[in-house]
């Protein structure tokens, strides 16, 4: 209950002996206590609300990582596929064989539920940054858009295409020529003595190779076509596409050079390339310190093959960059010659403007006695004629010298100022 100063009798404050001054301050010390009371409250209402908000973020995404779906292809040891596109828990991947979370930052491709959704795009950051690792009985990698999950006696494809109707076609399909030829390669063969996992690395890279490889011809075709374009006529339609593809073959080159670098890596490696052979470590016989020629050996011919993809990428882009520089020159001569059109008729307009000045004195009305001789308009025309060739030859000439101006004759006034200068 608020009572107000002038509410109370004037008796009972002489009683009390309280001035109205100390009853004021009384009563806005009271408001002022209210008053930070309610802010206090306000400001623990939004601390426990930001709590039940966390608690509830935390919950949804240990509920939704407890549901993570995987859609993967497996084969076994005797190259069958056991699996195809199935969705697989997260947790049960997991615990079957051996992972631990974090080595799914760079191959996992969950959902929640069963399909794919066109919210959940593809990070092309992930696709283009390749990975290697190689932990226990596993070597799980990342490279070119194939991630997989490799073992002694399995391999694990985690599918990267998106099941909906937003597939492409050339993704779907060299996605399945890649399951048939892990399927034909991981068959046992006795004239092939590899063990299982080079077996299946090895279809892996032909494939990455042969993926590679058709994307590098698309990009020097369309880079020649678009070249032989520019040597009849240069418009912005061509360079735009030209600067289109200069941007693809980048990206391209960008992503080569990673997977270069990180078969270099692989190969630097000793302890990695010891680990790989997962067969012998399985039956007690790991590999120690140099040996592990098959491995070396498989990883350097392929690593020549992608080198060579490096080095006519570079020589693509080294082509656009003379291109560029190329076109850039012509454009400049072309701009060079219309300022120097645009010089030749402003000369002429000059020129033109001295003879009418000329005319238009004649042509006055005043007396000038010039009418009145027989020669009069002959000598003005004369005089007309003659200024107008002066000054066009006069200008003519100082626009040749602009010409004529060149690195050799830039190089002599740069020798003759230094010859002044030293005298």
């Amino acid at each position: 209950m608020n009572i107000g100063i002038c509410s109370l009798p004037r008796r009972w404050l002489i009683s009390r002996r309280i001035s109205p001054r100390h009853l004021s301050n009384y009563f806005t010390a009271g408001f002022s206590r209210r008053f930070s009371n309610s802010i206090k409250s306000k400001q623990c209402n939004a601390d426990s609300f930001q709590d039940v908000l966390l608690t509830k973020s935390l919950t949804s995404n240990k509920v939704l990582s407890e549901n993570e779906y995987i859609k993967c292809t497996i084969f076994d040891e005797n190259g069958d596929i056991t699996a195809h596109g199935k969705d697989i828990k997260r947790s049960v991947l997991m615990k079957e064989y051996q992972i631990v979370p974090r080595y799914f930052r760079k191959i996992k491709r969950y959902h929640h539920g069963v399909a794919y959704t066109s919210t959940n795009p593809r990070n092309p950051d992930m696709d283009i940054v390749p990975s290697f690792v190689v932990r226990g009985n596993n070597i799980i990698l990342n490279m070119n858009y194939i991630r997989a999950l490799i073992r002694s006696d399995t391999v694990v494809i985690f599918d990267s295409v998106r099941h909906n109707s937003g597939i492409r076609l050339n993704e779907s399909h060299s996605h399945g020529l890649f399951l048939r030829d892990m399927e034909k390669r991981l068959k046992k063969n006795e004239t092939d003595k590899l063990p299982y996992e080079f077996r299946a690395l090895e279809c892996i890279l032909i494939h990455i190779i042969s993926n590679l490889k058709t994307e590098m011809k698309v990009h020097k075709n369309v880079l020649e076509n678009i070249l032989k374009r520019l040597e009849h006529s240069i418009d912005r339609a061509k360079l735009r596409y030209l600067l289109i593809q200069s941007k693809k073959i980048s990206s391209f080159h960008q992503k080569v050079q990673l997977l270069r670098d990180q078969l270099d890596m692989i190969l630097e490696k000793d302890d990695l390339l010891n680990a790989m052979y997962l067969t012998e470590i399985k039956e007690g016989r790991p590999r120690t310190l140099t040996n592990h020629a098959e491995a070396e050996i498989l990883l350097e011919s392929y690593y020549k093959t992608i080198d060579e993809i490096v080095q006519t990428v570079e020589n693509l882009k080294s082509q656009i960059k003379t291109s560029e520089e190329i076109i850039n020159i012509m454009l400049d001569s072309n701009r060079n010659e219309l300022m120097l059109l645009g010089l030749k008729v402003s000369t002429f307009i000059l020129s033109l403007g001295v003879v009418l000045y000329i005319s238009a004195l004649y042509g006055m009305n005043l007396e000038n006695y010039i009418e009145e001789s027989d020669g009069g308009f002959e000598a003005v025309l004369v005089v007309s004629v003659i200024s107008l060739i002066a000054i066009l030859a006069f200008t003519t000439k100082q626009l040749k010298n602009l010409q004529k101006i060149t690195m050799t004759g830039l190089d002599r006034e740069k020798r003759a100022r230094r010859f002044d200068g030293l005298k």
